[in-house]
């Protein structure tokens, strides 16, 4: 007889925002400094963000991932030395190599798991996750660790005011464990590569010396319009594919980008507002983290309890997408 697969089921997550919290008031006096008008009301009317938290130059992406997975392992009651699966999924990794992944697994005193980031901005949780599923349900991983982490303050244009007062920094991360009763239930990635120019960071270093334009950029009513279509179609699919329906959905967990976005979605979903988790009030757009915090979040104040469904869905540069349905 043919030996059913393993799934991959979530026995633990943990997270890490920078000591440094940042109000709107805060940021539009610093803001003002450099004749940047802004201000809270402006900032909250538009984005629904009231603060964020940003690192001090010289914390590095691995520092947040690595308390981010400490948390995590404490939460799961796992050791370091029993993940066999690192993937840390960032857009602003320590360095070109080696990679984060690499970083936070020698700080957690593990050897010999395979590591690696994955870089799909703001959808890069759901990437490593869906990732992580694979090799789990391939039987080639029994113990992984996902971590979404970002400093997205360190490609900001803080002279840009449609993109520096969006974006926090943090790390959020999980530890999945392989099992007999099903963890994630279904999963898609998606990318469509001629809509790069709507939310890049197209920078390089080449020869010693940055090219091109190291800051973040976006179009923000192009990626209103295409995060909206394409998560509402995603939601709908990876849905469909589990046969289920969304009303049996008990959470969704999207990205934190705009508040806006949030509360299109879930009128397009029918989704009622309380079964949507929101974070981005308080941590402000953190990209690969977004996910991850606002699931630990919800997870600790108890809202989300063994047994509820999760709907994960990430959207970012690239362009990219994808869904991922969680049994907790």
């Amino acid at each position: 007889m043919t030996q059913a697969l393993p799934y991959a089921r979530l026995v633990g997550s943990g997270s890490f925002l920078p000591p440094r919290l940042v109000s709107n008031d805060a940021l539009a006096a610093d803001l003002a400094t450099r004749q940047i008008e802004t201000s809270d009301e402006w900032i909250v009317e538009r984005t629904g963000i009231r603060q964020r938290y940003l690192a001090d130059k010289g914390m590095a992406t691995s520092a947040l991932a690595t308390e981010a997975a400490r948390r995590a392992l404490a939460d799961a009651g796992v050791e370091a030395s029993e993940l066999d699966l690192i993937i840390v999924a960032t857009s602003t990794p320590d360095f070109v190599f080696p990679s984060t992944a690499c970083l936070v697994q020698a700080n957690l005193g593990n050897k010999g798991a395979a590591a690696f980031d994955v870089q799909a901005v703001c959808s890069g949780f759901v990437y490593g996750l869906t990732t992580a599923d694979s090799f789990i349900r391939a039987g080639r991983a029994k113990c992984a660790l996902v971590i979404g982490a970002e400093v997205f303050s360190s490609i900001l244009d803080w002279n840009d005011r449609a993109t520096c007062v969006l974006f926090g920094d943090g790390a959020g991360a999980v530890v999945l464990k392989a099992s007999e009763s099903p963890g994630i239930i279904e999963a898609e990635l998606h990318a469509d590569g001629s809509q790069m120019n709507i939310l890049c960071a197209a920078g390089n270093v080449a020869f010693g010396q940055v090219t091109g334009d190291p800051f973040l950029r976006m179009d923000g009513q192009a990626v209103f319009k295409q995060a909206v279509t394409v998560l509402d179609r995603s939601a709908r699919s990876v849905v469909e594919k589990a046969g289920l329906q969304l009303s049996d959905v008990d959470w969704l967990i999207p990205h934190q980008a705009n508040l806006r976005i949030l509360t299109f979605l879930a009128r397009k979903l029918e989704i009622p507002t309380e079964k949507v988790v929101v974070t981005v009030d308080r941590h402000a757009n953190t990209s690969a983290a977004s996910i991850p915090l606002a699931l630990d979040v919800a997870r600790r104040d108890g809202r989300i309890k063994p047994g509820h469904l999760a709907l994960l869905q990430g959207v970012g540069g690239g362009f990219t997408w994808g869904s991922v349905l969680l049994r907790l």
